[in-house]
């Protein structure tokens, strides 16, 4: 089966096949949204979803956080003052999908965390208008996605205007990405991620940063901005990490691709049996203890030094990523609407170390130790359930 079959059978929905995730947002992003519309969206995500909503024109509107899981505290948005919501899933960690579908406002469902993720019995990804799968998450393919759409003419509709934004692809480019993949899972696997690690930054596999986010560069930003909507004049952005977030693939990098989502199901029980273990420690963020029986992304922990854990970790051949420090409200505060209230998507930012489940074993000798993070500033709370 292909992957966007694969999808298909788990959501019961229509698969759009892409060659990335951020490919398959702006894909949703412009189908169901219109330029100058205003985004809910968590100011706690990767650089390139805020770069590819500003390339769709759309108004960033940063959303309050829960310091439960992360994710948008709804109960403290204004719905009439947004026209979508674009959600996260922090590491898995399910918004509140229910509580946002009947809003009535268009909901893009970001499901590259939440691959695996189901809220009563239902998979993320088939709540909102569109679900957006990534492969590179959950099955470690190294690239590609899966728009989840209801209806036929809208899978029609979108693989329409996905193939006016493909660029051709090549054959060495392909054979490449699927051999780092591969090396890469083959190195966690044999805890050879230490050398793996320093062949990266030799490499440059990954883009410069000034701590956590890339290079945010306002002023060409800024004249980028007067070309949107558009994709292309966003490009040095989005395509961080990966550069061919746009190009075509082919038999071998879908082959691989359908054969590592395939075999998800095979590791369900190690990822599960992961995240019971990490959900023990006194550190691990309170929204994680409602979904223990969900195969995460990652498992987050709130601690007091997470810089100095991750240093640590490093040397035990535990790479850590996915960290989304400053907030957007920090980052690039002139490009988007700030959150009501900001300080406690800065702490969560500051505090969270996401463990990888199915390595609980290799990083327990230190994240086991850890202590936890001090309390949230001012009045903040954890207000709610997961």
């Amino acid at each position: 089966m292909s992957p966007e079959q694969l999808v298909a059978a788990r959501t019961g929905r229509h698969g759009v096949y892409v060659p990335s995730n951020r490919l398959g947002l702006f894909l949703a992003l412009r189908h169901w949204c219109s330029p100058g519309q205003r985004l809910l969206m968590s100011p706690i995500s990767a650089d390139e979803i805020l770069f590819l909503v500003l390339a769709a024109g759309l108004i960033p509107v940063m959303a309050p956080v829960s310091l439960m899981d992360g994710n948008i505290e709804l109960a403290r948005v204004v719905a009439s003052a947004v026209d979508a919501i674009l959600t996260t899933n922090m590491y898995g960690l399910p918004e509140e999908v229910l509580a946002m579908a009947g809003t009535g406002l268009v909901m893009i469902e970001d499901v590259a965390h939440g691959g695996e993720t189901s809220v009563r019995g239902r998979p993320l990804g088939t709540f909102g208008a569109a679900g957006v799968f990534s492969l590179s998450k959950h099955a470690g393919a190294g690239s590609g996605g899966v728009v989840a759409v209801e209806g036929a003419a809208e899978r029609r509709a979108l693989e329409r205007e996905r193939d006016l934004l493909l660029r051709p692809g090549a054959l060495r480019k392909e054979l490449l990405g699927v051999a780092t993949s591969v090396a890469r899972n083959a190195a966690l696997r044999l805890d050879m991620a230490r050398p793996a690690m320093r062949v990266a930054r030799v490499l440059r596999l990954q883009e410069p940063r000034d701590g956590h986010r890339i290079p945010l560069r306002p002023e060409e930003l800024r004249t980028a901005l007067k070309s949107v909507p558009d994709l292309a004049a966003l490009d040095t952005w989005v395509r961080a990490d990966l550069h061919g977030y746009r190009d075509t693939r082919g038999a071998v990098a879908r082959w691989y691709q359908s054969r590592r989502l395939a075999g998800l199901p095979s590791e369900r029980d190690r990822r599960l049996a992961g995240v019971a273990r990490l959900a023990e420690l006194p550190t691990v963020a309170p929204g994680v203890l409602a979904n223990v029986d969900q195969p995460l992304f990652r498992v987050p922990l709130l601690v007091a030094d997470r810089d100095g854990a991750i240093a640590a970790l490093a040397r035990r051949g535990v790479p850590t990523g996915y960290l989304y420090d400053p907030p957007y409200d920090d980052y690039a505060a002139e490009f988007v609407e700030p959150s009501p209230d900001p300080e406690p998507a800065r702490w969560w930012a500051r505090h969270v170390l996401p463990v990888d489940p199915m390595y609980a074993d290799r990083a327990l000798p230190v994240v086991g130790s850890l202590q936890p993070a001090p309390p949230p500033p001012g009045d903040h709370r954890m207000r709610r359930a997961a």
